[in-house]
């Protein structure tokens, strides 16, 4: 079986690759029956000569491998008829600008993987990008502090070599006494609790967190019964609250009224209650200067995140009272840090990561007759339909119709 390394061609440019020279060098002696060609490509953050090094041939003439692996979506008119491909499709939940796109996979008799739905039989991904964009995402909220008040100068993640230099320039950062909180309990929030353990911020509980004053930086991480809580005032159930939130209303506000720096890393599903409104923005006692909204819900459950921000402009403030957009260090600004794809600011490491993770759960399942079911339930598309799984997604194809 031939699979192809295949060139990023979306815009902006993303440098992120499944499968760095060294990886797939491994992948290679674990799985002698596969080959493994790759296309070229002047922004891929390991250079053609590096997989030249490594044994493999670099070549646009791609078309007769069986498998393409890349990262983000493929543009239409580069889609191969009648190929498997592995890449992130941005689809599974009705996203109207990749309609066309999905329309064009079934056209084209395309298999389509998506990376985002490669999961275990309960349902658990198996990889992901999320650590890496906790990781930044704290990052460019720490940055974000010191731009505000004037305090320290970081460097951009995306300027830097690594997440070893990231951590480095860290080093050089003393916060002040200050209440951070953190949601989410995936690995989104595990990339944000490294950087604060990183730094040295003390760990403390909700109860102290609300009710305590501290003379150090202090974080909470706190999940989804921290911040809802059952209307009828009963005790929440975690799984009550996942299949059907709709008895349950935000307990977000305690939280706001202490916290300097509010850091979202947290899934929200549809349907769930939002963490704080535009209403909860404008009272007197609402804290939150500064949101790193790695979650990036736009106009949703954190009120302040109005639009995704950029690499290239990371940060906008949002006035509370007026409900605008604002410099990011109006002195009545909430500030937002809300870049959507944070994982690309540090590609060297995200590649590294998420092709440890593909060689370990994914690759295996091309040669072991797909014994757990990995490849099955990330298959979205087959002769030139949807699967059963994602039958759902139909009535949003027939849109087009």
């Amino acid at each position: 079986m031939k699979f192809a390394i295949i060139k990023e061609r979306k815009n902006p440019p993303d440098r992120r690759v499944v499968f760095p020279p060294q990886l797939l060098e491994d992948a290679s002696a674990k799985f002698p029956q596969a080959q493994f060609i790759v296309e070229p490509s002047n922004v891929r953050i390991f250079s053609d000569d590096a997989y030249r090094a490594a044994g493999f041939e670099v070549t646009s003439h791609i078309a007769d491998a069986d498998v393409m692996i890349g990262v983000k979506e493929v543009p239409i008119n580069a889609l191969i008829d009648s190929k498997k491909y592995f890449f992130f499709s941005h689809t599974i939940k009705k996203q109207p600008y990749n309609r066309g796109l999905l329309q064009a996979i079934l056209d084209k008799n395309i298999e389509l993987y998506d990376h985002e739905v490669i999961t275990n039989e309960n349902g658990g991904r198996l990889i992901g990008f999320g650590r890496y964009a906790g990781l930044v995402g704290t990052y460019n909220g720490i940055r974000a502090w010191g731009l505000k008040y004037d305090t320290w100068s970081l460097p951009k993640a995306d300027d830097l070599p690594d997440l070893k230099g990231m951590l480095g320039e860290l080093n050089n950062v003393e916060l002040p006494p200050i209440k951070i909180c953190l949601t989410g309990s995936g690995k989104v929030a595990g990339g944000s609790r490294e950087i604060l353990e990183h730094m040295n911020i003390r760990r403390v509980g909700a109860d102290a967190f609300i009710n305590k004053d501290f003379s150090e930086p202090v974080y909470c991480n706190i999940d989804v019964l921290d911040y809802n809580k059952r209307i009828d005032g009963k005790p929440g159930d975690l799984k009550e609250f996942f299949t059907d939130p709709s008895s349950y209303k935000t307990d977000f506000y305690r939280f706001a009224r202490v916290t300097d720096f509010f850091i979202a890393g947290h899934f929200y599903g549809d349907g769930a209650p939002y963490l704080f409104t535009r209403e909860d923005a404008k009272k007197d006692d609402f804290n939150i200067k500064l949101v790193a909204d790695i979650s990036c819900d736009i106009d949703g459950p954190v009120a302040s995140t109005i639009r995704p921000s950029t690499i290239e402009d990371p940060l906008y403030g949002y006035d509370p009272l007026n409900e605008r957009e604002v410099a990011y260090d109006d002195p009545n600004a909430i500030t937002v840090m809300a870049v959507d794809n944070l994982p690309c600011e540090l590609p060297k490491d995200a590649s590294e990561g998420f092709g440890k993770m593909f060689l370990a759960h994914v690759l295996p399942a091309f040669f072991n007759k797909d014994k757990n079911g990995i490849l099955a339930r990330a298959r979205m598309t087959h002769n030139g339909k949807l699967t059963p799984r994602y039958a759902y997604l139909q009535d949003f194809i027939d849109g087009l119709k």
